[in-house]
């Protein structure tokens, strides 16, 4: 932070950059006196409270309390002022639509769900959209001018070719190559689309097991088997936004799926992803199958075999372990990531037991052997993602203070 008093540029470029630095330090520290933002950014105690003094008077930090329990008089302590700019997620799958309102510190301050029964509901896509907004606006007792902008995550991706969302036919209403501009004029914030497992992705690095690392693969699987790539820093969507749609990927121990598109899979899904988990278990002679949809089934036999001791769910552990690494090996053979990370309830169920033995596997599968993690971010990780991925260009445009 020190080295931004030696910038060239003109004054109110270096004080805008003074300014974010402090505001960046109390997001990530809390409240902090004027004395602990001097050092944690090397600004001089008058340059320090200018600063403050600035960002109070624009409406972006408060005082809040003071410190006590230490030597000497008590210091006033300074927050980033939580009514300052708000942002909204939503997290879209063919039975609901989550949304919700984060104010610009992270907290989320409203939630609101939308039933969407597949094929069965006739309303619009757009007014599904903005209804789920709408009802996660209100629970956080705002309107919606107050929203700065929206993320949306959903399966598949949106071909900027064509307007058409790809890789994702279970998503009904989702298809038509106009949707994007009707959600344009129908919404009065800014919006951004992205997919949902780039979103986890994201959530990740920012606030999980990935967090400091540039390069990393997440693997994901609830209903569906997907991935996300980031290169660099930076998530690698690919021409058409289908990079990471592994499930499509042609893998040794399953059919070769032909016209993957309109099966809506291929041979890494069928081979691993969370239908194939129950299958799995009947082969091994495990009769109590849990009742219900292919990923909760999956999770809770997963959870079950990575506690239980006896036979067949030991097998059923190392078989689905093995079935991972397999499709896994040809991602980190062409990548070469630092980490793997593992989410989604099918994954992540089978906890630290499923995680070391997918390690082994892939090592001996993968000339490159990367380190592979169980994901941290477990509550709503599409959501969390698009409220972080909103709250970063929030707080870019609300933080400048150089305008």
């Amino acid at each position: 932070m020190a080295g931004f008093a030696g910038t060239p540029g003109t004054p109110r470029v270096l004080r805008a950059m003074n300014d974010r630095a402090a505001l960046d330090l109390l997001l990530e520290h809390g409240p902090l006196s004027r004395t602990r933002i001097g050092k944690l950014t090397g600004l001089s105690k008058p340059t320090a409270s200018q600063l403050l003094a600035r960002l109070e008077a624009a409406g972006l930090v408060l005082a809040t309390g003071t410190t006590e329990g230490r030597p000497g008089p008590s210091a006033q302590l300074y927050e980033v002022n939580p009514a300052a700019g708000h942002a909204a997620g939503l997290d879209v799958t063919p039975q609901r639509i989550l949304a919700a309102v984060a104010d610009i510190t992270g907290r989320t301050i409203g939630r609101f769900e939308l039933p969407t029964p597949g094929r069965r509901t006739g309303t619009p896509v757009v007014q599904q959209v903005t209804d789920a907004l709408d009802g996660a606006v209100k629970a956080a007792g705002l309107s919606r001018d107050d929203v700065h902008r929206l993320v949306i995550g959903t399966p598949g991706a949106f071909d900027p070719t064509t307007g058409r969302l790809r890789y994702a036919s279970h998503l009904p209403g989702w298809h038509s190559p106009t949707l994007l501009d009707e959600l344009a004029a129908a919404l009065p914030m800014p919006f951004e689309y992205e997919n949902d497992v780039n979103l986890v992705a994201l959530a990740e690095q920012r606030l999980g097991a990935a967090r400091g690392h540039a390069d990393f693969v997440l693997l994901w699987n609830e209903e569906g088997l997907g991935a996300a790539l980031v290169l660099g820093g930076r998530l690698h969507r690919g021409w058409t936004g289908g990079a990471g749609e592994v499930g499509f990927l042609p893998v040794p121990g399953a059919p070769l799926v032909r016209q993957v598109t309109k099966a809506n899979s291929g041979g890494y899904q069928e081979l691993a992803g969370s239908q194939a988990v129950p299958r799995l278990a009947r082969e091994l002679g495990i009769d109590d199958i849990p009742p219900g949809p292919y990923a909760e089934a999956a999770a809770r036999l997963l959870a079950r075999a990575a506690r239980s001791g006896d036979d067949a769910h030991r097998d059923l552990l190392r078989s689905y372990a093995t079935r991972l690494a397999t499709g896994l090996a040809s991602l980190v053979s062409v990548l070469d990531p630092e980490l793997v990370v593992l989410g989604g309830s099918a994954l992540t169920s089978g906890g630290e037991p499923l995680r070391a033995l997918v390690q082994a596997e892939l090592e001996e599968l993968a000339a490159s052997r990367p380190r592979l993690v169980v994901g941290d971010v477990r509550e709503h990780p599409v959501l969390r993602g698009a409220l972080e991925s909103a709250l970063a260009t929030t707080r870019d445009e609300v933080f400048d203070t150089s305008r």
